[in-house]
């Protein structure tokens, strides 16, 4: 499989923990968002669960592979996904959920002496779900295994941590991305997946979601602007054009996420200016942080963005 390219360490870890005597019931699989380590998570459950002699159905059906999920948003939305409609979900998993599958886990495997619970991500347990979960890790249930999928180890309990063993995922070669995009997005000219790589940092679920965007353009404004300033601000002026009028969050997201990597590309290419590099980085990892939440003007942070990378070609203008 193409998006689990790159994790030859991880699965000879995970194979030789399987091939053990005593297999740990709970590991943590971490690393950047958008390496497949869901994608991971879900193939070694179907290595944990699988039985000699036995079919096994597919991982989104299969009884012994419990995925709790993000609810729906409100009431209304939760009558959408009665009517077959697609609907909004919470952006965290909520306690109910977690106790609904601690009731299943009360009776035994359906088909065979195991049965996997993937928590995707864990990042995004409220506290006293979290909580609640780490009362199964510490008294798991003969024959369950968790595997927490998290982008951020930090945001864990550190009380879930330490019941868990850690899988580390580390970010892809630009060549291997190189080799996804080339593969699951065939239509992508150079341009917009040079980049695509630019901007993933490893992360080939990143650059798959910058391919979307269409950011090449993009690309090429932000290194002019970075080269050669913009006294007349015509290529801030562009570089709002290219992001668009009305961007929704995703993209103004891509937008803010390129920038940051486009500046961080060019630390230590010039000493001189490392701090205003360094600056300039800081500024955009705060506004990528509050763009979920804040409802700002899309002009504005097109112009923002644009004064920051010109800011770094021209030494008297400031952001």
């Amino acid at each position: 499989m193409s998006d689990l390219i790159g994790h030859d360490e991880a699965w000879r870890e995970w194979h030789s923990a399987l091939g053990s005597a005593r297999m740990h019931h709970a590991w943590i699989l971490t690393g950047l968002k958008g390496l497949g380590k869901a994608q991971f998570a879900r193939a070694a459950a179907a290595q944990l669960v699988a039985e000699p002699g036995i079919k096994q159905p597919p991982i989104e059906m299969h009884p012994d592979i419990l995925i709790p999920e993000h609810p729906p948003e409100n009431k209304e939305e939760v009558k959408k996904r009665e009517d077959g409609q697609p609907y909004k979900r919470k952006r965290s998993i909520p306690i109910d959920e977690v106790r609904t599958l601690q009731r299943r886990l009360t009776t035994r495997p359906t088909l065979g002496n195991r049965r996997v619970v993937i928590i995707d991500p864990a990042d995004d347990l409220e506290k006293n779900a979290a909580n609640a979960l780490l009362k199964s890790l510490e008294e798991p249930p003969e024959g369950t295994f968790f595997l927490l999928v998290t982008h951020r180890l930090g945001r864990l309990l550190p009380t879930l941590r330490s019941r868990c063993r850690v899988l580390r995922f580390t970010p892809l070669a630009d060549d291997q991305i190189e080799a996804i995009l080339r593969e699951s997005a065939p239509g992508a000219d150079a341009a917009t997946r040079a980049a695509a790589i630019a901007a993933a940092e490893g992360s080939p679920g990143a650059a798959l979601e910058f391919v979307a965007q269409d950011l090449g353009k993009l690309h090429q404004l932000m290194l002019r602007l970075i080269a050669e300033g913009d006294e007349h601000f015509a290529l801030r002026g562009a570089l709002s054009e290219e992001i668009g009028a009305r961007p929704d969050r995703e993209r103004q997201q891509a937008a803010v996420d390129l920038a940051r990597a486009v500046v961080a590309a060019e630390l230590g290419q010039e000493a001189a200016r490392d701090g205003r590099v360094i600056e300039a980085h800081g500024q955009l990892v705060r506004l990528g942080a509050q763009l979920p939440t804040y409802n700002f003007d899309p002009g504005l942070v097109a112009m923002e963005l644009g004064a920051l990378l010109a800011a770094l070609a021209m030494p008297r203008e400031t952001a």
